[in-house]
């Protein structure tokens, strides 16, 4: 009898179960949409944050003027302020490996031009590639790092490709000064020798960088007799928000306990991998340009809250929708209740037909919905970030108790009024 009930409930007001449907599909879809899009674009804005440059550097500790990023003594400073060129290879063996996207080697020195200026002269790499001591290999430099340069004039220099040792790019203000372009030559010389460096490109990177000359890392080192050393490194990194466990580890990691200690290493924040970096490079600070950290750790936040706040108000919309046609299909069946109640059928009874084909509905529209919801997660993926959203399994159960819960909340109204309703009153057309 309790199905033939519900069957002929759906037969006789399918127009209204599935507008009620639909509600709830408009709902999923949009909590399934945001949802998977919060849980994922963590790693897809870290992604695109990485395109304006690194967010940590590495530089001798005998060269920091400050304490290090955990303020902390350093301890006695290093014999020389150079870290090795031979240990680059080991960022990529911490924990967070996975999660350095590039790095970048530098040495720099000061050069004079035939001109009488001088300038300052930085070897890096541009696209090298490196041999890990993983088996792994690697193509990284600057070429990724500094993704903002606009070369006006000539090419990136291409390591890989250039059969000039000697080959340059420059600064646009060195080349308006010395009035030099892609495919002239450049005399520079310093304490230790001299070069002609061959011009394959002009960047204009809106900074002082417009006065600096980038060479490869072997010709600086030799004129600047440091061979083998480096000056700093930088890196970029995919790294997690900061929370009050990252603030402090950051401020003294062992003033942490064990399970704390534990936690924050083995999680992506920025203190994390700096200080892992500080372990596999000799006699380091590796600290985070705060700028980059804390505008990808905001930037993050405010996206999220968004999120969070569109999926609140469309199950909110959702919620509303589904109350006022439940209601309004009580009030169409109210001789039947009526008539129910007459005959001996208790208020709990009637309440269970009732929500029963309400949660039935239900469940057939968070099941579209979902589906749907993917779909736009989809949408909102390759259109932001020009690439697909990962399906959460979470996502499943959460969006689940959320559409059981909006339904269950909006059909309170119905309920009580449904409780309220006397037979008598009913019957008798009141």
């Amino acid at each position: 009898m309790f199905f033939r009930m519900i069957r002929g409930a759906f037969v006789r007001q399918k127009g209204k179960m599935l507008m009620i449907a639909l509600t709830i599909a408009l709902g999923a879809s949009l909590a399934t949409a945001m949802l998977n899009v919060m849980l994922d674009v963590g790693d897809k804005i870290n992604q695109e944050l990485k395109t304006y440059g690194a967010n940590i550097t590495v530089v001798p500790k005998s060269s920091s003027v400050l304490n290090n990023l955990y303020e902390v003594e350093g301890g006695e400073e290093a014999q020389e302020a150079f870290l090795r060129e031979d240990e680059l290879g080991k960022i990529k063996t911490i924990f967070w490996a996975f999660n350095i996207v590039d790095f970048a080697p530098f040495i720099d020195t000061t050069a004079d031009l035939d001109s009488g200026e001088e300038v300052r002269l930085v070897g890096t790499w541009f696209n090298h590639h490196l041999d890990l001591p993983t088996g792994e290999m690697l193509d990284t430099g600057v070429a990724n790092l500094r993704t903002w340069w606009d070369i006006s004039d000539g090419v990136w220099l291409d390591e890989q490709a250039e059969s000039d040792p000697n080959a340059a790019m420059i600064g646009a203000m060195v080349a308006r000064r010395e009035g030099v372009g892609a495919g002239d030559t450049l005399h520079v010389k310093t304490r230790y020798g001299e070069a002609d460096l061959k011009v394959v490109g002009v960047f204009d990177a809106g900074s002082d960088e417009d006065e600096e000359i980038y060479a490869p890392m072997d010709l600086v080192q030799a004129l600047s007799d440091t061979d083998g050393y480096l000056t700093s490194i930088e890196v970029s990194a995919l790294t997690t928000p900061d929370n009050e466990l990252a603030i402090k580890a950051a401020k003294d990691p062992s003033a942490l306990s064990v399970s704390q200690y534990e936690t924050w290493y083995c999680t992506a924040y920025v203190s994390s991998i700096c200080y892992q970096i500080q372990e596999v490079i000799t006699d380091s600070v590796a600290s985070p340009v705060r700028q980059v950290a804390d505008s990808e750790g905001a930037i993050l936040e405010k996206t999220e809250f968004l999120m969070v706040l569109i999926t609140i108000l469309s199950l909110v919309g959702s919620g509303l929708g589904i109350c006022n046609l439940v209601t309004a299909s009580v009030m169409e069946r109210s001789n039947e209740i009526g008539l129910l109640k007459a005959i001996g059928a208790k208020d709990s009874a009637i309440s269970g037909i009732v929500l029963t084909e309400i949660v039935l509905t239900g469940i057939v529209g968070a099941v579209i919905g979902y589906f749907v919801g993917f779909g736009f997660a989809q949408i909102i993926g390759h259109t932001v970030f020009g690439s697909s959203i990962e399906m959460k399994a979470m996502v499943i159960p959460i969006v689940a108790m959320l559409t059981v819960a909006v339904t269950l909340a909006g059909s309170i109204p119905a309920i009580r009024m449904l409780l309220r309703l006397r037979p008598a009153e009913v019957l008798h057309g009141r």
